[in-house]
């Protein structure tokens, strides 16, 4: 392997420890000697648990990384042919590290895996074995492999998530380019990243289907929302609620908009409570605001959070809600309550819901009327 990635064979002894660490001491792990006819895995492994006669045999194939669309293309058709030739066999894919999508991808296949950051899915029918864990949602820091050095993190690639998350499908990478002002070789990369990642599929040249939930799920595991120095804490003098009603004579202008719990409660209402959370463009004077809405700024027990946007795609597609007041788009809404603390990721994930059940009501049907960002 490569890029300080472990070898095979230490990739494989690590694994086998992490399992037999899993199964406890009353089980057994043993690997059987090669076999010329199995050329298309790593290894066989036997598990046995103390004082059974039968054993489990797993087929183990060894990677240094994987994405969903090689298992779709090439691990799963691979494995289902290797498992008419050995019956009754589990197939067990090992790694260093495993996305939230690959790891799903082979869940749909019948396909175990380990990774060694503790993600674990194992289900033997017989001796019985059943180990679901879960490590790590991002990878391990550490040089990454040339294709996938760009990735969903950083503002150019929120640009790029928001458009195909708001906007059905088909267009192509010059579109994208010329609506978000990115460059065509940048999306193009990423694109080459996403449909490995299947969370775009491609026909050609056209773009025809998004995973806009796993999209809007994967930019936010590279985000985090209180970034130190990108936010001030104020707590508000005169309540919340004299805020929210100074709020509502903001509405009309588009440089500030209601984010986080109290956008998200309207939308799918799971919890109550959590800061006020507010975008604040950099065209508009915070103190100035600030006082404007009564609010004092603190170093702690902060109840209203006013935000910078690194980007002005944060804001674009911001509208009034029946409230009243200007809140984000509900793709950046669930962007940042995904990449939020607290109870925010499960505020997004019922805004996801939401969006799912309403996709007709939010999502444009086509990318010619999409005014291009600044």
């Amino acid at each position: 392997m490569v890029d300080g990635a472990p070898s095979s064979d230490d990739l494989l002894e690590q694994g086998l420890k992490a399992l037999a660490d899993l199964l406890g001491p009353g089980w057994a792990i043993t690997p059987l000697p090669e076999d010329e006819g199995l050329r298309a895995v790593d290894a066989m492994v036997e598990v046995r648990a103390q004082g059974d006669t039968s054993a489990a045999r797993l087929l183990v194939n060894l990677k240094s990384s994987l994405t969903p669309r090689a298992v779709e293309e090439r691990l799963a058709p691979t494995m289902a042919l290797l498992l008419r030739v050995y019956p009754g066999t589990t197939p067990v894919l090992m790694t260093p590290w495993l996305s939230p999508s690959a790891r799903s991808a082979l869940r749909r296949h019948g396909i175990g895996y380990l990774d060694l950051t503790g993600n674990v899915s194992l289900e033997v029918s017989h001796p019985a074995i059943v180990i679901r864990t879960d490590g790590a949602t991002r990878p391990p820091r550490g040089p990454a492999p040339e294709r996938t050095r760009t990735t969903l993190a950083g503002a150019k690639a929120s640009r790029l998530v928001r458009i195909l998350a708001d906007v059905r499908p088909p267009y192509r990478a010059l579109d994208l380019s010329h609506h978000t002002g990115l460059s065509l070789p940048y999306v193009s990369r990423l694109l080459d990243v996403l449909t490995d990642q299947l969370l775009v599929r491609r026909k050609g040249r056209d773009i025809t289907d998004v995973d806009w939930p796993e999209l809007l799920r994967a930019r936010a595991a590279h985000d985090v929302l209180l970034r130190r120095g990108e936010h001030v804490g104020t707590l508000a003098a005169n309540g919340v609620p004299f805020t929210l009603g100074r709020l509502r004579d903001q509405a009309r202008s588009d440089d500030v908009a209601l984010t986080g719990s109290y956008a998200a409660r309207r939308i799918a209402p799971v919890s109550a409570g959590g800061q006020l959370m507010l975008w604040v463009g950099p065209g508009r004077d915070i103190d100035e605001l600030a006082e404007h809405l009564g609010l004092l700024e603190v170093s702690e027990n902060a109840d209203v959070i006013l935000l910078r946007p690194p980007d002005p795609v944060v804001l674009d597609r911001s509208a009034v809600n029946g409230d009243g007041l200007r809140q984000v788009a509900l793709s950046q809404l669930v962007l940042d309550c995904l990449s939020g603390p607290g109870r925010m990721p499960a505020e997004g994930e019922a805004v996801l819901e939401y969006m799912a059940a309403h996709e007709d009501e939010w999502r444009a049907r086509s990318i010619a009327k999409r005014k291009p960002l600044p």
